[in-house]
């Protein structure tokens, strides 16, 4: 099955490999096979509207790390076009070749919508090979097309996405089940970010998300 869909004003072509949704209740681990990475405070760093502190976009808290933006804040940097942000970047664990997995707990509260929550970052062809928004009603979509998910409001949900370069595939999982699979963007300077990104329209004002167990694996 093929999708097009507009993606940063250019239409791309999705092909999926996989479209099947589990009825094992959650009982495959995707971390099985990987080897955990060890990620400390200096791997995350904070992007926020450039012209506020971080503490005003921010909050780390019992485990807990809460981001907010406003649709009407400044971007990451001075001079950039790109939708206003909170994220945490991994660094120090950038990848071009294997096979990379992120996992994290998240939480959105019920009114954000049009934000990207989680996003693989970097691609031979565009500058993501993969975004996950969060539109009203708690809705998760690929980009801004695909549906994922519903009922993502107001709890606590685990996501995991596993990124096969030298294969070519991603692959997402929500809460132990399997979502999709599909052909990535091709090979880059790769990493992972999580938190509050606008999308290109229909964002709210207000857009928050809350982070914990926060891991990268690999194999």
């Amino acid at each position: 099955m093929k999708l097009s869909y507009n993606v940063h004003g250019s239409i791309m072509t999705v092909t999926l490999l996989l479209a099947i949704y589990c009825c094992c209740d959650g009982a495959d681990d995707p971390t099985l096979g990987f080897t955990e990475v060890p990620l400390n405070p200096s791997n995350m760093v904070i992007l926020k509207p450039y012209d506020v502190p971080v503490d005003q976009r921010y909050s780390f808290i019992n485990g807990t790390h809460r981001m907010w933006v406003y649709a009407d804040d400044k971007p990451e940097a001075p001079g950039s076009n790109t939708q206003p942000r909170t994220e945490i970047r991994i660094v120090g664990l950038d990848y071009s070749s294997g096979v990379w997995q992120f996992e994290g707990h998240g939480f959105v509260p019920n009114g954000t919508s049009g934000a990207t929550v989680a996003q693989i970052h970097g691609a031979a062809h565009g500058n993501t090979t993969l975004l996950l928004r969060v539109y009203a009603p708690g809705e998760m979509r690929y980009y801004s097309s695909l549906h994922v998910a519903d009922g993502l409001y107001d709890r606590w949900f685990r996501l995991n996405m596993i990124h096969d370069v030298d294969g070519g595939k991603v692959t997402v999982f929500l809460d132990g089940e399997q979502k999709f699979q599909y052909h990535d963007q091709g090979p880059g300077d790769l990493f992972f970010k999580c938190g509050v990104y606008g999308a290109p329209a229909n964002i709210s004002y207000y857009m928050e998300s809350r982070w914990r167990d926060i891991k990268i694996y690999r194999k």
